[in-house]
């Protein structure tokens, strides 16, 4: 999934709300809670904003950048849902500080001409959305942020809105949901999922995660199928570490059903479930799956007419997992190629209907090596 990083992005400035004590910003501009900020800003001191109004600040110069200065906005009075802590309408980056305890922390309005916005070294802290979308087309670049304690991380108006958030070097920690796509892309570099609820929702878009951690979460991810014209297009992990979580999926939602899952380089390690994945096709090359309470078990999507699932197993480790190493459910038919299966409870290498690509290995699995493929024991 080829993503445009980088792109140039400029940020639009300041509004608070009515009647909290005014901040000095830099270069002797004088900000009040609920002031429009239209040319490059930087505040001096925190910012206590009623909830009441619709936004703490709102940047509406093209171009702007908004900086913090490392302060922090917050809501003050009873929580409200729909409260905007820094509202943006057009091209513009904010960063540096802290936005804490709103409806939506930062966000892009349906009467906006933003179409890229850059957030960079933001902690979002307390926010029923840390980050919400409202605009089709729109582009988040988020770099070296922190969202933690929100119900939802990254979110967008349901069926009104489009575009691609694009994390790098964040931070996702208790979390309700930390990312939920809807007709959205994401694509996160180095980043670091802890103690969220959910660490991915994708309902409709393509999830690409890379170098990335996600440990100790409840839940990794649920990709549901919902019969209609959601589906979620792709969810793919390269180099990633997915470790200690208690379930890779939630029990409500078990089985991942994407049209396409792609797993590369990457290590699924003493998860508290195995992972059940129905797809169209896999492409999973030179992974791990060690230690879980079960092991990989594929078979193809049931959506109008059921799918025979393909693809490529190739490279693969399933080292003492519960249950069956890698199962393939009758009639997948990917191909299963060089993978190794050692110590599982279960069988190995169970693929009755795939194709037998060869090299396989497996030995002391406890219920059986290999069905359906021929495997070496070294």
């Amino acid at each position: 999934m080829q993503r445009t990083h980088g792109f140039v992005v400029a940020v639009a400035t300041a509004t608070l709300i009515m009647g909290a004590p005014a901040v000095q910003a830099s270069g002797g501009t004088t900000v009040h809670c609920g002031d429009t900020i239209t040319h490059h800003t930087k505040l001096t001191h925190n910012l206590s904003c009623p909830g009441t109004a619709p936004y703490a600040l709102r940047v509406s110069g093209e171009g702007v950048v908004l900086d913090l200065g490392g302060y922090t906005i917050r809501r003050t009075g009873p929580e409200n849902i729909e409260s905007v802590g820094i509202t943006v309408d057009t091209n513009s980056t904010v960063r540096n500080g802290t936005i804490e305890g709103f409806g939506h922390g930062v966000a892009t309005t349906e009467s906006s001409g933003v179409r890229n916005l850059r957030l960079h070294q933001l902690e979002l802290v307390d926010n029923r959305a840390a980050i919400y979308n409202g605009v089709t087309e729109m582009r988040f670049l988020i770099t070296e942020c922190r969202l933690r304690g929100n119900l939802v991380g990254l979110d967008g108006e349901p069926d009104g809105s489009t575009g691609l958030f694009d994390v790098r070097s964040s931070v996702f920690t208790q979390n309700g949901t930390a990312m939920y796509v809807d007709f959205h892309d994401l694509d996160v570099l180095d980043s670091t999922f802890t103690s969220n609820e959910l660490t991915v929702f994708c309902r409709q878009g393509r999830v690409r995660v890379r170098s990335s951690t996600i440990a100790w979460n409840a839940s990794v991810s649920t990709i549901p199928n919902d019969g209609g014209f959601r589906q979620c297009d792709e969810m793919r992990f390269e180099n990633t570490l997915i470790s200690n979580n208690t379930a890779l999926a939630p029990p409500e939602v078990p089985v991942w059903q994407p049209q396409k899952l792609s797993m590369i380089d990457s290590q699924v390690v003493n998860n508290g479930s195995g992972l059940q994945a129905a797809a169209d096709t896999v492409y999973l090359d030179g992974n791990t799956f060690f230690g879980n309470a079960d092991g990989l078990t594929l078979s193809g999507r049931d959506w109008q007419v059921p799918v025979v699932l393909t693809g490529i197993i190739r490279g693969n480790q399933f080292l003492s997992n519960d249950g069956d190493g890698l199962r393939v459910q009758v009639p997948g038919k990917p191909t299963v190629r060089s993978n190794v299966a050692l110590g599982n409870t279960g069988y190995g290498l169970f693929a009755p209907t795939a194709f037998d690509g060869g090299g396989n290995v497996a030995r002391d699995n406890g219920a059986g090596n290999c069905v359906g493929l021929i495997c070496a024991s070294h």
